[in-house]
């Protein structure tokens, strides 16, 4: 069975490392991190990952932006944001885009991803 790659984008890189080592423990396969929009469009076209763990809040491009090129792309991953904000706060914005859904950051682990995930492929 191939191991599903992820791709984790966040400015924060204590968060970075907490969720590699999270999401590692759980049976992932993280392929690369990147520190904000620009470099985690870049990083997935390189490392063309199956999935895009991603921050809303980055530096340089929001969140929803990256979302939007990613889904775009040729073999587009699928998108899950995160935010240390509870989603209530970007809820008409989750909705709308083409993300396969929301962790707060404070509740990630494998099993969310992977829920969200498979709920997504099916």
């Amino acid at each position: 069975m191939t191991a599903i790659t992820i791709l984790v984008v966040d400015d924060h890189g204590g968060f970075r490392a907490t969720a590699r080592r999270l999401l590692e423990r759980d049976g992932w396969t993280v392929v690369g991190e990147a520190i904000d929009g620009q470099s985690g469009l870049a990083a997935a076209a390189d490392l063309m990952p199956d999935v895009v763990l991603l921050d809303i809040g980055l530096p340089d491009v929001d969140g929803f932006e990256v979302a939007e090129r990613l889904a775009a792309g040729r073999r587009a991953p699928s998108i899950v944001l995160i935010s240390s904000r509870e989603q209530e706060a970007y809820r008409e914005r989750v909705l709308v885009s083409p993300a396969a859904g929301f962790i707060a950051k404070d509740r990630l682990d494998g099993a969310a991803v992977r829920a969200i995930v498979e709920v997504a492929r099916s």
